[in-house]
């Protein structure tokens, strides 16, 4: 199967559900069109959008710079730095809890937002127990290098300088 035809399986079932599927039922299974067109409605559209773009160019990414996909059993063979990995060493992730938060304004829903925080939490926990070690040990210095330049979840300013540097 080729590799993107493998990206999209995963991102259909993994973050489609964690960001798509557990959000509207954490809500209530409520319609997907709102009852009431609110600002706080347009927001969440507006964010889930941004976040589902940020998932999408980051399997882009995966696939073309990486040679690999998203999914833990079929990951990049190549350290994926370029794109929106130069800002954030996890931006994947930031995108499908914008897309959870996002749907948490959608809904007015605050138990889909107590979900946000709970996956992102899961997520700092993945990365710190699982991911780190695992990139550290297959990509060495490079990742190492990678980590001093980048930061770990959004970018800032010192990261900037430190690139510009």
């Amino acid at each position: 199967m080729p590799v993107w035809l493998r990206a999209v399986a995963f991102l259909l079932l993994v973050p489609g559900a964690i960001a798509g599927w557990l959000p509207w039922y954490v809500a209530g299974a409520p319609a997907l069109v709102p009852q009431r067109e609110t600002m706080q409605s347009w927001v969440g559209l507006v964010v889930v959008t941004c976040g589902a773009a940020v998932v999408l160019r980051c399997t882009r990414d995966f696939v073309r710079r990486g040679r690999g996909t998203p999914a833990p059993y079929d990951p990049p063979v190549a350290l994926v730095t370029s794109g929106l990995y130069r800002l954030s060493r996890n931006p994947m992730y930031v995108g499908v809890l914008m897309m959870i938060v996002g749907q948490a304004f959608w809904y007015h829903s605050g138990s889909v937002f107590i979900y946000a925080v709970v996956v992102g939490i899961a997520f700092h926990a993945r990365v710190r127990l699982y991911e780190e070690p695992r990139l550290a040990r297959s990509f060495g210095p490079a990742y190492a290098d990678y980590c001093a330049r980048v930061p770990r979840w959004l970018p800032n300013r010192a990261a900037r300088l430190k690139r510009s540097a």
